[in-house]
């Protein structure tokens, strides 16, 4: 039989190389808990209290030990996606590397297109909303750009890092963005360094992913500690279908995300000009 000569850990890492290379969402979350993944399970992220600062005085005794509140957050691996495709040989495609990369680019395409959508989904969990309507290009304004300035100073505002700080933005609010020539300089910058364009030290990367409700999307900013992600392959094997003559390959792949850091994350729901 062809499938006794399959490696389920040479095709699992490929799968996960291409995962990391189809995911937009993945990019701007943190993969802190990646180690504890198990198929079914949780994570428990712990997280601590503020701790009091008091005056002190060389003539009275320091106050008892605040006691830390270690309150939990549960990261629930509670999503699991598979494929399962039919191959003419897969010996021929593990020594044929640019066809085994064909199949199984297609494969990670959908399931990364799939937790990329799930990523996108949180927004609810934000703990700042901004709702925009008839974001688009007038009288020389650009109100797309706007509403980012109006982004960084509500995280400000929320005492979130500067360091890693994007926004996902539908592909029509990146024309409008384009429409500014400070803009429009970082994106042909991007195209010859690869340095993700930026407004106001926010990293702009665009997705099709968002939740749309007619012309109103839900749209993203934040930093990369308000949402932890977690994923794993599980399991790949090779079988002989009894219905048939082919060989078939099927994957598992497991995960679970969740907002973390409320503060650290911006809801835009902004509505598109039809103008």
């Amino acid at each position: 039989m062809a499938t006794t000569a399959f490696i389920p850990k040479i095709w699992s890492a490929r799968l996960l190389a291409h995962l990391d290379k189809a995911h937009v969402f993945k990019q701007v979350v943190n993969t802190d808990y990646q180690g504890d993944v198990t198929k079914g399970g949780s994570v428990q992220i712990t997280q601590i209290g503020d701790i009091t600062v008091k005056d002190y005085s060389r003539t009275a005794s320091i106050d008892s030990p605040e006691n830390i509140d270690g309150s939990a957050l549960v990261l629930n691996i509670d999503q699991e996606k598979y494929f399962n495709f039919k191959v003419t040989d897969v010996d021929q495609l593990q020594s044929a590397p640019s066809l085994m990369d064909a199949a199984m680019q297609r494969a990670a395409y959908a399931l990364a297109d799939t937790a990329d959508s799930y990523i996108a989904g949180l927004y609810t969990g934000a703990g700042t909303t901004i709702t925009k309507t008839d974001i688009g290009h007038a009288s020389g304004d650009n109100p797309a750009y706007d509403l980012i300035i109006e982004v960084d100073q509500k995280l400000n505002e929320k005492n979130a890092s500067r360091v890693g700080r994007w926004m996902v933005v539908p592909p029509w609010m990146h024309a409008e963005l384009m429409l500014d020539e400070t803009y429009k300089q970082s994106w042909q910058n991007y195209i010859v360094t690869g340095q993700i364009p930026t407004v106001s030290g926010i990293q702009i990367l665009m997705s099709n992913n968002l939740v749309v409700d007619t012309l109103a999307y839900e749209m993203l900013a934040g930093t990369r500690e308000a949402i932890s992600y977690a994923e794993q392959i599980m399991s790949m094997e090779a079988y002989r279908p009894e219905s048939g003559f082919e060989d078939a390959v099927k994957g598992l792949h497991v995960y679970g995300a969740k907002v973390v850091q409320p503060n650290s994350l911006v809801r835009i729901t902004g509505t598109r000009s039809t103008d």
